[in-house]
């Protein structure tokens, strides 16, 4: 079987002469060729060279096309920063001064990167396409709807939820042109990418956002291709509601119990994936912590329908060894089974070398939020505006932290504050708003009540 047949039926829950591989190789694409993200992302020709490259390196049996969740929102006017690692993020929302969403414009190909992804997509159906199946990602229908709007959609949702609705409907309609613009150029599989949902409760999650999600799939299918949901970030709440969507694969990182994604998987018919560590496994990891990550992942997503997969769009500079160490563990059986008996995980003793403040001692209430990284994770950009949208209201003096754990600092905090999931907000030391975005009004409350709290023991 070539790897996209491998892929493929891994997809639809066929037994598979092995474990099926899809590194999400994003911007990481661009570091294999030593160019910046933003030239890269700009430029069809270096797309479909990167990803090529990337393909053949890590012998992918599937690999997207580009891995970029701005490209609609940059089309529909939506502004962007760049950074020169990572993919963009958007710095302005249109729904904020649009009166409503029917005075939004159509998605046009025209208009920002699509045309570079237009020529990169044909390029490399062309090219591989008949042996590595190509992921053609767009941006989830509330993704998308947060980027248009910001940070005041969760307070829509409480406030205006026929609103609400009416603009998922629409991103929904949006996410099905884009889908069927990848699928028009030789992808063969669509991932509706909307990272988003981990910050929502199961209430609003079945309110808002499933049927949307379904009428992407639907679209799909009926161009005969297969749809994939990935989410990132700690979806476990709506897990099972993501399982009861009509895509026909789940996706998660890190966050999500892969034991319960294969259960809640097989129990409503759907192929699943994930989840490598892309941090202390693949970014700042050994090869020995890439190979047993993999391996963990083998062994708790083990059974039809599995992918093993990064848990999102890799970091830029990832470690090329590491990738492949990881494509080792579902490759080679006997490789793997060596490792078992071999690998030793990394020290972590470089945790000592992290310090936290004292944050009882401090007149100002600190916020630490620990993210992916906000210029290039979606709900870690947002959890971010809401933080400092909060400091900037409140009376209190407030400090706002960042803490990626793209980096070993932002590991160590993470470790010693005993936070579990990213993003997270806490208020002092204390984790208190875990992979849900507050509405500024909550986290301005949080804040008041723990100065006061500081001002009474002083």
């Amino acid at each position: 079987m070539t790897g996209k047949e491998v892929l493929m039926a891994a997809m639809k829950r066929e037994e598979t002469p092995r474990t099926a591989w899809a590194p999400y190789v994003g911007v990481h694409g661009a570091s294999v060729l030593g160019v910046s993200a933003r030239e890269y992302l700009s430029s069809g020709a270096l797309i479909a060279k990167g990803q090529q490259q990337a393909a053949t390196l890590y012998r992918a049996d599937g690999i997207p096309v580009a891995f970029d969740l701005q490209m609609e929102a940059e089309a529909l006017g939506c502004d962007l920063a760049w950074p020169d690692d990572g993919p963009p993020s958007v710095t302005s929302h249109p729904l904020t001064t649009c009166a409503a969403i029917a005075d939004m414009p159509r998605l046009d190909f025209g208009k920002g990167r699509f045309p570079a992804v237009a020529e990169a997509t044909e390029t490399l159906a062309a090219a591989i396409g008949d042996s590595v199946a190509l992921y053609g990602l767009v941006a989830g229908p509330f993704t998308l709807l947060s980027h248009l709007r910001g940070s005041e959609l969760f307070l829509d949702m409480l406030m205006d939820a026929a609103g609400v609705s009416d603009a998922m409907a629409w991103c929904a309609e949006t996410a099905a042109q884009a889908a069927a613009f990848y699928l028009e150029r030789g992808a063969a599989v669509v991932a509706i990418v909307d990272p988003m949902i981990s910050q929502i409760s199961l209430e609003h999650f079945e309110q808002f956002v499933s049927e949307a999600i379904s009428t992407v799939a639907d679209a799909v299918h009926e161009r005969n291709a297969l749809a994939s949901l990935f989410v990132c970030g700690d979806a476990t709440r709506n897990l099972e509601a993501m399982c009861r969507t009509r895509c026909d694969n789940i996706a998660v990182d890190e966050n999500v119990d892969l034991s319960l994604l294969r259960a809640l998987a097989q129990k409503h018919n759907k192929s699943y994936g994930g989840n490598i560590k892309l941090t202390t496994a693949l970014l700042l990891g050994s090869l020995d912590d890439a190979r047993l990550d993999a391996i963990r992942c083998i062994d708790e997503g083990a059974g039809p329908g599995f992918i093993l997969a990064p848990g999102c769009d890799l970091p830029f500079a990832t470690p090329p060894a590491n990738l492949s160490a990881a494509a080792d563990m579902a490759l080679d059986s006997e490789l793997r089974e060596e490792a078992r008996k071999t690998a030793h995980a990394g020290s972590m003793e470089w945790l000592d070398e992290v310090a936290l403040p004292n944050y009882e001692d401090m007149e100002q209430v600190v916020l630490d939020v620990i993210t992916l990284d906000s210029a290039a994770c979606a709900p870690c950009q947002y959890m971010m505006d809401g933080a400092r949208a909060a400091a900037a209201q409140a009376t209190a003096p407030v400090t706002v932290n960042e803490h990626k754990i793209k980096r070993r600092e932002g590991i160590g905090v993470m470790c010693k504050l005993d936070v579990k999931n990213v993003p997270t907000i806490c208020v002092d030391g204390v984790p208190a708003f875990i992979s849900i975005i507050p509405d500024t009004n909550t986290l301005v409350e949080a804040i008041e009540a723990r100065y006061r709290e500081k001002q009474q023991r002083q």
